[in-house]
Parts: structure tokens; C-alpha cells; sequence
């Protein structure tokens, strides 16, 4: 982990910490989820559901109308909801990953139980949440988005799902 990284983490665990909850007007996300996903939306903690909201409101702010990549905004940490993070497990993904960079990779493997559990749902998060909005009935696409939103975007993408990961994944790491 970079530098600006950490910072950008330490940015998000101050805003978690401070900044009030903001009110998300169902009808603004309504029209991107399906009645299957809303309720996986609302299941998130109230720092995912906001930080969900403002990738999906950042998104539609530049110009962005694609449908299944909105729908993928505000789901793509849902599988968060399979064991939720505390603040302590946040501080530790981000210190551990700043200190201990091959050593966190091999921690978010195996059962997320004990302290690996912070770095098992960091890593596997997207695979988790890609299977809850697909038995859910969401789109193919949404769901490709929401497995594979933490993979780094290419240079130079050559498909359209590379341009909305590329989409996806610069507004996600601004909030």
C-alpha cells in the first residue's frame, strides 16, 4: 500500500468516524436496484450504504448512464454484509496493509475467522457480494462489476467492462 493510499484509508476512517449519516432518498437509488437488491442495500452498515451512495452519486454527477454500472456503485460492497467491519477491523486492513503488504495478501485467505477475519472479508468481499446480487436476479453485468471492482484497472481497457471497472474503481478509491 502507497503512501496516498494509506492516507486516502485514513481519510475514510476519520469520515466514518465524524461525519454525520446522510439521508438516502430511496427514490434516487430505487430506479438502479431491483426490489430483490434494496434490501441488500439497506442491510449495509450506514458507512457502506453512504459511501455506496456517493460512488453511485459521483458516477451520475460526470455523466455516467449506464445502468448496471450505477446498480454496481451502490452495491459493490454488499458482501460486507456476510460479516460487517467494525472500526478497530478497518484500522487494522489499513495498517496491516501499509506495514505488511505480502504478509495481509496471505492473511485474506482461508476462513475469515479470528484476526484474519478483517483481511478475508477485504479480499473477499466482491466475490461474496457478486453472488448475493446474482441469487438476488441481478444483471450478469452488475454482478461481473461488483466481483471484480478491487481488480486494478488496465492502462488502456479493450472491452466496455473494462472501461466501467475503470469508471467504478476511480470514483470508489476518491471516497
Amino acid at each position: 500500500m502507497t503512501l496516498p493510499r494509506f492516507a486516502y484509508r485514513a481519510r475514510q476512517f476519520w469520515n466514518a468516524l465524524l461525519k454525520p449519516e446522510i439521508h438516502i432518498p430511496t427514490g434516487a437509488i430505487q430506479p438502479y436496484l431491483t426490489p430483490a437488491e434494496l434490501p441488500l442495500f439497506r442491510q449495509m452498515q450506514p458507512s457502506e450504504q453512504r459511501h455506496s451512495y456517493l460512488v453511485f452519486k459521483r458516477l451520475r454527477e460526470s455523466g455516467q448512464t449506464e445502468a448496471n454500472l450505477l446498480s454496481a456503485a451502490l452495491l459493490h460492497d454488499v458482501g460486507k454484509i456476510l460479516s460487517p467491519l467494525s472500526i478497530l477491523d478497518r484500522v487494522l486492513i489499513v495498517v496491516g496493509r501499509y506495514l505488511f503488504p505480502k504478509a495481509s495478501r496471505r492473511w485474506g485467505t482461508g476462513a475469515p475467522k479470528g484476526l484474519r477475519r478483517p483481511f478475508v472479508v477485504a479480499a473477499c468481499h466482491g466475490e461474496w457480494g457478486a453472488d448475493l446480487v446474482e441469487k438476488a436476479g441481478g444483471p450478469a453485468l452488475t454482478v461481473e462489476l461488483i466481483r471484480r471492482h478491487h481488480e486494478p484497472p488496465v492502462k488502456e481497457p479493450a472491452t466496455r467492462v473494462e472501461e466501467l471497472l475503470a469508471d467504478l474503481h476511480a470514483v470508489d478509491n476518491e471516497h
